[in-house]
């Protein structure tokens, strides 16, 4: 069994007379431990797909697992607790609390989920310990990503979403954030899910899932992922 299985998930949306289908017969699967990515153009389904996986939006039809549970018949109490719990959510724009220091954004999250790591020892290990004390205004941007992947890791997360996670960031900054995301994912043993419209960004992934118009492609493994920090594009 793979810890994450989509089968045969369809999403439709409903909008008046008219129905769409962002989602349609998408079938995947990713193991423990593994970076994946997901990788199409604009409106291939990709946001879609990661909402649907991290609880935040729910499947037409079809089966979502996470670790054996059945993610598409939660209920929306359920869904709140398997999104506190057991997901860690990192976006392109940064969404951390602007009165807050550094390490409070992080406390924050930490307070709401069960097994927390500690906010001070997981900014230091995204190399922010002499940031702490600092507001998101005082932080580059690539600094207040940091500070949103320490606040998703402190969590304690089953599973790590990033949706375009270097895409308000320059090349170097983003290079950087992707070499961040890869190490936690090889040194913690983490699974990561980022969605991109880079193909360059499937170098570095374990799995490669190719979406277009709302289904899956293809999926390729790469047997031996290249380091983030030699990527160009």
């Amino acid at each position: 069994m793979a810890f994450v299985e989509f089968r045969n998930v369809c999403k439709r949306y409903e909008m008046g007379e008219v129905s769409v289908d962002a989602v349609s017969d998408m079938t995947f699967d990713i193991e423990r431990g593994e970076m994946a990515v997901v990788v199409g153009p604009s409106g291939a389904g990709k946001t879609t797909l990661l909402n649907m996986l991290g609880g935040m939006d729910t499947c037409t039809s079809g089966t979502i697992r996470l670790a054996g549970r059945d993610i598409s018949a939660l209920s929306e109490k359920e869904l709140v607790r398997y999104r506190r719990y057991d997901i860690g959510f990192v976006f392109q724009f940064y969404n951390l609390v602007q009165n807050l220091t550094a390490l409070e954004n992080v406390e924050l999250a930490a307070q709401i989920c069960k097994d927390p790591l500690d906010a001070r020892t997981v900014l230091a290990e995204v190399g922010l310990a002499d940031r702490a004390d600092n507001f998101p205004a005082q932080l580059s941007g690539g600094e207040q990503q940091r500070v949103a992947i320490a606040r998703a890791l402190a969590k304690n997360p089953k599973l790590l979403l990033c949706d375009e996670p270097t895409g308000a960031l320059d090349f170097r900054t983003g290079k950087a954030i992707l070499e961040l995301l890869q190490s936690t994912c090889r040194n913690s043993g983490s699974t990561v899910v980022l969605i991109t419209h880079n193909s360059a960004f499937t170098a570095i992934a374990d799995r490669v899932i190719h979406v277009h118009e709302g289904t899956v492609t293809r999926v390729e493994r790469n047997a031996h992922p290249a380091s983030a920090s030699t990527l160009e594009w």
